[in-house]
């Protein structure tokens, strides 16, 4: 079963308090969601696997922990999901990025897949996909679908802001998807957004209406 990961960090949470704030304006969000990003990352590639390593310090030779060559690949959902892209390299500048571009159709909230585009060896790797908000559910649920027709090795799924509703719809629809959240809201409202939320994630990183 799926697995839900919240995280209490602290610096998570402060960062995440100031997003929420109405004032806090574009430039700034940016830049916190690029921190909380790089924080979220720290947690998720917790389980990254090691392999010793020989290294000669100045003082001797020794083996030593480094990252077993695993490859990785981070997937953002457009347009929001680039907010949280360079973040998360900061952390794993040897990802590959691929990009799939869904939108949410007014009327049914149903996603509509307009763009994807993965690496070309995606068979071989363990892809991130991040979006700031998961809250139906029903973007993710399709990128995740688009993405595993092209067989990755495994897939996480991290989000700034969840609601129950789509917690529970990715849990359902692909039970072997964890997700990272830096907070667990609420509820859903009438319009589908989260509450409390911080409005429009795309809107407020791009200073957009």
């Amino acid at each position: 079963m799926s697995e839900l990961h919240v995280m209490d960090h602290p610096l998570i949470q402060h960062k995440v308090s100031m997003i929420r704030d109405k004032n806090t304006g574009p430039k700034e969000f940016r830049e916190l969601v690029d921190e909380i990003a790089t924080l979220m990352a720290f947690e998720v590639t917790r389980d990254l696997p090691l392999e010793d390593v020989e290294i000669e310090t100045p003082i001797k030779k020794d083996k030593f922990k480094m990252l077993s060559g695993k490859k990785m690949g981070i997937v953002p959902i457009l347009r929001a999901g680039l907010g949280m892209l360079d973040g998360v390299l900061k952390l794993i500048p040897a990802a590959r990025v691929g990009h799939i571009g869904l939108y949410r159709d007014p009327d049914t909230l149903e996603a509509v897949e307009y763009y994807c585009k993965l690496p070309t060896d995606v068979e071989e790797r363990d892809l991130i996909v991040v979006d700031p908000m998961l809250a139906t559910g029903n973007t993710a649920i399709e990128a995740i679908k688009f993405i595993k027709e092209r067989n990755p090795r495994s897939i996480k799924l991290m989000v700034l802001i969840a609601a129950p509703e789509g917690v529970k719809q990715i849990q359902d629809a692909h039970p072997d998807i964890d997700i990272w959240t830096a907070a667990l809201d609420e509820k859903l409202n009438e319009h589908a957004y989260i509450v409390p939320g911080l409005g429009d994630a795309g809107d407020r990183l791009y200073g957009t209406k």
